[in-house]
Parts: C-alpha cells; structure tokens; sequence
C-alpha cells in the first residue's frame, strides 16, 4: 500500500509540471513548430516504451524471486542497453523516410536528435524495474520525481536559451540522463561483465507479458481510431480533454500493479502462499473501493468538465464518464495481470488481453460513424470491462482468489448513494471541490460503518500516519511501538 502512494504520488507529478510544460512550449514555440515536437515526441514514446515494456515485468518477477538478484540485473540492463542502441541507430537511418511518411521534412532532424534519449531511458527503466522488483519502492518515486522536475527546468532553460524545438528534445535526453544517475545510485551494476543468468529465460518468460501490454495499449489508441473513422478535429479536442482528465486513474493501475508484482513474487517463491493470497485478495478489494469513486466522477462529470474546461467542452462529459469506467477496467485487469505474472503463468496474460483487440476494432468500426466520440467511448469502456471480468473469474479458477462478496455488496451500495449525491447535488465552480471531499468523506463513512476495513487495516493506517507524526518530531523524542 506504502509503495503504492508513494509511486503514484511520484507518477501525478506529471499532471502539474506536465500542464505548465505543455502551456509554455505551447506558447514559446508557437503552433507548427510545437505541433512537430509534439509528433516527434508521441512516436519516440511510444518507441521508448515498446523498448522498455518488453522485460519490465518478468524484471520485476524475476527479481522479486530471487535470493541472488545481481546476476538477473546484470543480464536485464545488458539487454536494455542492446536494445536501445540498436533501436536508436535504425531511426537514425530511418529517420528520412518517417519525416516523408509523417509529410514533414524537418522531422527528420527531430528524430535524430530524439533518438539519443533511447538507450538512455532504456537504461534507467532497466534499473527503475529492478529497484521494484527487490522492493525498494520509495528509490522508485524519488527516481520518478527527479525526473519530472528536471524535464520541466531543463525544457524551459534550453528553450529560453534560443533552441526552440531542438532545446525541448535536448531537454528531455537531460531528463533521462538525471533519471538515469540517480537510478545507478542506488543500483550500481556492472554494465560490461558476464552474467550467469540466461537470457533466453527472459525472452521466453517476457513474450507473452510483452504481447499483452501491447493489446492493451493498442486498445487505447481510441483517439486515433476516432480521427481514422471521420472524427472531425472539435471531436478529436473533445476526446482528448476527457482523456486527459481520466489519466490519474491510469497511473494509479501502474503504480498498483508493479508492487503487487513484486512482493506477491517474493512471497510465492518464499512459500507463503497464505499471505499472497491474502494481499491478492486486498489488492482486489480495492477496486471495489474505487468503484463508488468512479461513479462520483461520472455524476459529477459535466461539472468536472465545466470546472477545468471550461463550457465550450460540455460536449466532452460522457465521453469521459465512459473513458473512467474503462479505467477501472484496466485497473482490474492490470491486478489480475500482476496475480498471473507472479503465479509464473504469463501466457494468460495474453490469451485474456489479445481478443480484446479484434473485438475493439469491429466495435468502433460500428459505433465511430453514427456516435462519434462517444462511440468510441463506449466501445473502449464494453472492452475493458468485459476484459476485466474474464480476468477476474480466470484468476478465480486458477488460484481461488475474487473479491469477497460482502465487500461487493458494500461497494454497490455506496457506488449507488455516491453517484445519485453527484448528480442530484449540482454546484460550480470551487464548491465542486468541496463537494467531492463531502460525498469522498460520506463513501469512506459507509465503509466503515458496514464494517468493509478490518481491524488490521484501521491499524495500519495509524501506524502509517503514526510513522509520519515521528519523522517531524524533534530528535531525542521517543515513542513506544
């Protein structure tokens, strides 16, 4: 729970320094050129983390297992760094022919530049995964945080200095490199030795993790399949901004699933299977606790847009009351794919996911032309909850763990009490905030008073509060545990 706060927390940096980012390059650089930037910045991405994907969770397993992880981690950010250089030096050379592809010329010399960061990153993914993996989590965050603020200073230093496009790129190799010294701070392995471990242990464990992260991924090129199938640029803009709006859900999955992994790995390979079951268990729960947050939003969704939008994207409301109900979908279903990992079957991690995809392509093939965003919308939503459900019952069969009833009972009945207080209580502006803590603070009270936290739970919460009261106590004061 602790790792989980503090990687999420890390994560949602990039909502503040992400929007002050996009507004000043934005502003600076003025829309042909941002427009380019922005171009190059979404394929090399998505590039860094097809790179970056490919071993992330059998690392994370792996390592989490292991009595020796050194020789595992030596063999893993080998193979980053491999991969890396080798992808960079082929969109060196192709570089021209995806600027002619793209119809931008001047990209070419974008994704020259831009293909320096892709060793780097690689390199300080690869360490970012083993610190997971061996249960470091606060060294993770920190690695996120010093990344993020860096990104932001560094972009606006180069571009201040005259650099335009090419100084925002630059700042984003700075980036990686400053995530990449304070990765190898705290893991220092050798990079030119020989490892023990075999690598076609990874590959063949890493395939079928890899194919499934790629289904899910292609899922959400929702935005894309909207512009393909006719979406004009209003509803591609309305899409965008309730996407936008759904990412902190969308972090959160990530930041639950990697330390899920890696201490159910630990405590499988330990033997202490009673245990796992029980976090595994937990871990499911909450995403029954999320559910009535989910239906606040969705009540709450015209002001939501209203309040940060502004009126013009009032069309953008159910297009994101389908895009957070598809996040829970992969909320669940990256927790089931973390049980599977870590139970050594990943080969059902992509049996579950790669159905999906078809089912996706025929259903916004149907619904893009007659409902627009909203289709597309609705199609994302159907998918990732029916993928969430299959994963939920697989995960049932194969090591008897599900939510337990009488939470699921709890979580509808304030699922149901949260949406109708959101959507019958109509307010803007700033007293929407206020609202949202209440009709929180309300969900949190039900939960409790239908007995939903045990006893162990409300103690962990004290000891963790307890544990923050100590750090700001003066030196010399002591406490009993």
């Amino acid at each position: 729970m602790t790792g989980t706060i503090r990687i999420f927390l890390a994560e949602s940096l990039i909502i503040p320094t992400g929007f002050i980012t996009a507004v000043y390059l934005a502003r600076k650089l003025g829309p042909i050129d941002y427009g380019l930037f922005a171009l190059a910045s979404v394929f090399i991405l998505w590039i860094e983390w097809l790179n970056a994907a490919l071993f992330s969770h059998t690392t994370i397993k792996f390592v989490g297992e292991a009595k020796d992880w050194k020789p595992i981690g030596i063999t893993v950010i080998q193979l980053h760094l491999i991969s890396g250089i080798g992808i960079a030096i082929l969109i060196w050379f192709l570089s021209s022919p995806l600027a002619g592809i793209f119809n931008e010329p001047s990209m070419a010399n974008y994704l020259k530049l831009y293909a320096v960061d892709i060793p780097i990153f690689s390199l300080a993914r690869a360490n970012c995964n083993i610190l997971i993996g061996t249960g470091r989590f606060k060294e993770r965050a920190r690695i996120t945080v010093g990344r993020r603020i860096a990104r932001l200073l560094f972009i606006i230093m180069f571009v201040e200095m005259g650099l335009s496009v090419n100084g925002a790129i630059i700042a984003i190799i700075g980036a990686s490199v400053v995530e990449l010294a304070i990765s190898r701070l705290y893991i220092s392995l050798p990079l030119f030795c020989r490892s023990s471990f075999a690598i076609q242990k990874l590959l063949g464990f890493a395939t079928p993790l890899f194919l499934s992260g790629l289904c899910l991924n292609i899922i959400r090129l929702d935005l894309f399949a909207l512009k393909v199938l006719g979406g004009t640029a209003a509803l591609v803009g309305f899409y965008g901004a309730a996407r936008n709006l759904s990412i902190p859900l969308y972090l959160f999955s990530g930041s639950l699933a990697q330390p899920l992994l890696s201490t159910l790995s630990s405590l499988i390979s330990n033997g202490d299977d009673r245990k796992a079951k029980d976090i595994a268990t937990t871990s499911m729960r909450s995403i029954v606790w999320i559910m009535p947050l989910i239906a606040m939003c969705v009540g709450a969704s015209r002001e939501l847009i209203l309040l940060i939008f502004g009126e013009r994207y009032l069309p953008a409301s159910t297009t994101f009351s389908f895009l957070i109900i598809a996040a829970l979908g992969l909320i669940t279903i990256n927790i089931c794919k973390a049980i599977l990992t870590a139970l050594g079957k990943p080969g059902w991690t992509f049996i579950l996911t790669g159905p999906m995809v078809p089912v996706a392509l025929i259903g916004h093939l149907i619904l893009i032309p007659s409902l627009g965003g909203v289709g597309a919308a609705m199609v994302t939503a159907i998918v990732m909850c029916l993928g969430a459900l299959i994963s939920l019952y697989t995960v049932f069969r194969i090591w008897n763990v599900f939510p337990p009833y009488k939470t699921i009972i709890r979580g509808a009945i304030c699922t149901i009490i949260a949406f109708a207080i959101a959507a019958i209580w109509q307010t803007g502006g700033f007293m929407l905030i206020l609202k949202l803590v209440i009709v929180v603070f309300i969900i949190l009270m039900i939960f409790y008073l239908l007995g939903e936290f045990t006893k162990n739970e409300i103690h962990m919460i004290r000891s963790i509060l307890h544990r923050k009261t100590v750090s700001n106590t003066p030196k010399g004061t002591t406490y009993e545990n």
